[in-house]
């Protein structure tokens, strides 16, 4: 398909083989850096797929009511899991936050229609309020940089809060600035504050809706962002011209008052850690010599006492006749005492019934009597095991009064050796409990002394969950323990404490702060997105999404030049009415940008046999550049030649359709070539857009147009606009080999 291919490896990863409709096997999962800190976007483990989907696996997993889908992520058996939150509260806490997110989205250019409004009241050039646009998008990108990595040790629900808080003080100060400076200083934290809104609202839906839902859902959040956008300048230039520019930002201020409200209300912490507990990799130490021959010392000694006992009970005890011994100490017989080794301790159903052998475990199974006979488990000896080990000493085995009637153990050759956890839970007398009952049963006798959901972190360090004198399954006590706390984050103790607990009431939900959710230090986590810039194609996507952005932001700041004040004679309220333009543009652009791409990469993935690449996605960039560099040039000639309104009108909607079709590209690629890393490229690609072009082109591209008129700016901007996407095949033919140079560097983990 005119990529070049690795030279060392086909397998790279962002490389997808398609199976089938509805399947597809990622390739390269050998070679991906595996991830060694946290993202604000939940983008799940990697892991090699089977050839063929396991039956028995699938019928495990939990799946819609109508039982078509198989939810992803799987949640937990908790409703304090997010995923099992009621439909309404997750929809509400989208409709609240996509409220917030509309109102953020249009803070950009919502001066735009009174840019001529703010120059006469502070005797200052028009060209220079176009700073108060660019200095705000240097906020914006800095608040990114502050927030993102905020969220993720902290959570996401204080930095909404206080994000919204911070955003309504910059507005009254917007309202109340006394002189530009101040204004422009206001503006600066203004972006700050809003920031949140472009880099958390994806990790949030993430959190609260499963991947079959998810696609309505983010619809639903781009529109509306994307209607600020378009729709606040509007509003705000109907009131810039009945009630004067400072009354945009007090109104600003009651809108976020009310949007504060609703996220305090209706949307709580999302954050649920779904990562699984490893293994301790710690094996036990191997014994020094002095100790080894200490036990062997030992060994003999208990054996000649066994062995000196049983000859002496020989005469008194008749075996042929056995008769039911009430004596609270039994002798065992010398042959239970041998080590076997491929022998292996089985335990009895617990109270519950849970945990039952399968047949085919039954058919290899031994129950040990007291006199080494062969004989199956007897129903009086069906509530708790003894423990007859093969590395036990040979003691006798001591009856407590509290345990009577105590079965045999089983031993089955099909069980696994994983017994390091059950003698570290055998107590001195050589005996196992019942089996732990499911904490997350609402039968379980654990639901009586459930803690507080609000005592989230006050457990122990190095306190057990279970019951003492219990014993857990291996899963259980890998998933509860605490024991080993160098392996359990503060993440997955929060989740922990949150899946035992009992359903939060709305009340509990309020609660602003859960402490520090992760281990990982703040200044890695807010760097790690600029070291996304050393990767080609990120760099190409951060470079493509902020020209397809940037040059909206840059049309806004000359609206007021082109249309109020040169030969259209434009009011405010008409100014603002131009933004109907690009908003029907950019609608039309986010819903053809995703089925034609997706169109396109399944034709190309079919002509390469069924392998996917992101590069497929870049074929995008062709119809990019068309609509883009047409839109730009033609905008600024027909603003330049007196053309009337609708043409250069028209031309702003072509800019907005082929904007939306370079950021969805953008996005989707980056996001296709490194899906470990989505969370911090988001971040890059809202770095790049703010700060490196927003900022940048807001410092000279107004006096520019002032001085050399629409026509040669537009012009030198529709070039600049085709070299960048030109960068597109290079790009498309060398972009395998640089994503697996990028493997091989793993420069984001070196941090």
């Amino acid at each position: 398909m005119g990529m070049l291919n690795d030279k060392e490896t086909i397998e790279v990863p962002g490389s997808v083989l398609l199976l089938a409709q509805g399947r597809n096997e990622p390739l390269g999962l050998r070679n991906a850096p595996a991830r060694t800190s946290r993202s604000s976007l939940p983008t799940g483990f990697t892991q090699d797929a089977p050839p063929l989907p396991a039956r028995r696996d699938e019928d495990n997993k939990k799946k819609t009511k109508d039982g078509q889908i198989i939810l992803e992520p799987q949640p937990d058996d908790s409703g304090n899991d997010p995923l099992n939150w009621p439909a309404w509260r997750r929809d509400t806490a989208l409709l609240s936050l996509g409220l917030y997110c509309m109102v953020g989205g249009g803070i950009t250019p919502i001066m735009a229609a009174g840019f001529t409004d703010v120059a006469n009241d502070y005797h200052i050039d028009v060209s220079e309020v176009s700073y108060t646009t660019g200095l705000y998008m240097m906020g914006l990108g800095i608040g990114c940089v502050i927030f993102s990595p905020t969220a993720i040790l902290y959570g996401k629900r204080p930095v909404y809060l206080y994000s919204a808080i911070l955003f309504i003080i910059s507005a009254v100060w917007c309202a109340l600035s006394p002189n530009f400076a101040s204004l422009i200083v206001a503006r600066i934290f203004q972006g700050i504050a809003v920031s949140p809104v472009e880099c958390l609202p994806s990790a949030t839906i993430a959190e609260i809706f499963y991947l079959h839902e998810r696609a309505y859902r983010i619809g639903v959040y781009t529109l509306l962002l994307l209607g600020g956008k378009n729709l606040v300048p509007l509003v705000s230039a109907a009131v810039i011209q009945r009630l004067g520019w400072r009354w945009v930002f007090w109104i600003v201020a009651m809108v976020v008052a009310l949007c504060g409200t609703l996220l305090f209300f209706f949307v709580p912490e999302t954050f649920w850690d779904r990562s699984p507990i490893p293994r301790s990799r710690q094996h036990p130490k191997r014994p020094g010599l002095f100790s080894r021959r200490s036990s062997a010392r030992q060994m003999s000694k208990s054996r000649l006492s066994v062995h000196t006992a049983t000859n002496s009970q020989k005469p008194a005890v008749d075996l042929s006749e056995e008769k039911p011994i009430e004596s609270h100490t039994q002798p065992t017989s010398p042959t239970t005492q041998l080590r076997h080794k491929n022998v292996h301790v089985g335990f009895a159903p617990g109270p519950d019934g849970d945990s039952k052998l399968d047949s085919e475990h039954l058919r290899d199974s031994l129950a040990i009597t007291p006199t080494g006979d062969a004989a199956g488990p007897r129903s009086d000896r069906e509530k708790e095991p003894e423990f007859v080990g093969d590395s036990t000493p040979a003691t006798p085995i001591t009856k407590t009064d509290t345990v009577p009637n105590t079965p045999r153990p089983v031993i089955s050759r099909s069980q696994s050796n994983s017994s390091a956890w059950s003698r570290a839970n055998r107590d001195n007398s050589n005996r196992l409990a019942p089996s732990t009952p499911d904490m997350r049963s609402v039968n379980s006798p654990y639901q009586k002394d459930r803690p507080d959901p609000d005592d989230y972190f006050r457990v122990e360090e190095g306190r057990s969950t279970a019951v003492p004198g219990t014993v857990q399954s291996d899963t259980e006590s890998e998933k509860m323990s605490f024991s080993n706390l160098a392996t359990i984050t503060k993440g997955q103790a929060y989740t922990h404490a949150l899946r035992k607990a009992p359903p939060k009431t709305f009340t509990q939900h309020l609660r602003v702060h859960y402490g520090r959710l992760n281990q990982d230090k703040w200044w890695k986590a807010a760097i790690r997105p600029l070291i996304l810039f050393s990767y080609p194609s990120v760099l190409w996507s951060a470079a493509v999404y902020a020209c397809s952005v940037g040059w909206l932001i840059v049309i806004s700041e000359s609206v007021a030049v082109i249309y109020r004040e040169g030969s259209y004679h434009f009011s405010a309220l008409q100014t603002g009415l131009v933004y109907i333009s690009p908003f029907v543009g950019g609608v039309l652009g986010t819903a053809v940008a995703g089925k034609v791409s997706d169109i396109i990469v399944k034709a190309m993935a079919r002509r390469n046999g069924g392998l996917y690449e992101p590069e497929f996605r870049l074929v995008m960039a062709a119809p990019v550049a068309l609509t883009t560099v047409i839109g730009l040039m033609g905008f600024g000639w027909s603003a330049d030649e007196n053309d009337a309104w609708i043409v250069p009108t028209v031309f702003f909607g072509v800019v907005s359709f082929g904007c939306s079709l370079g950021s969805t590209t953008s996005i989707t690629f980056c996001v296709d070539s490194y899906r470990q890393y989505a969370g911090e490229a988001l971040v890059t690609l809202n770095f790049s857009k703010n700060v490196l072009h927003g900022l940048v082109f807001s410092l000279f591209v107004t006096g520019w147009l002032t001085h050399d008129g629409s026509k040669t700016v537009f012009i030198w901007i529709g070039v600049i606009q085709l070299i960048v996407l030109l960068f597109t095949i290079p790009m498309y033919i060398y972009g395998k080999r640089a994503r697996m140079w990028t493997v091989r560097k793993n420069f984001m983990e070196k941090f």
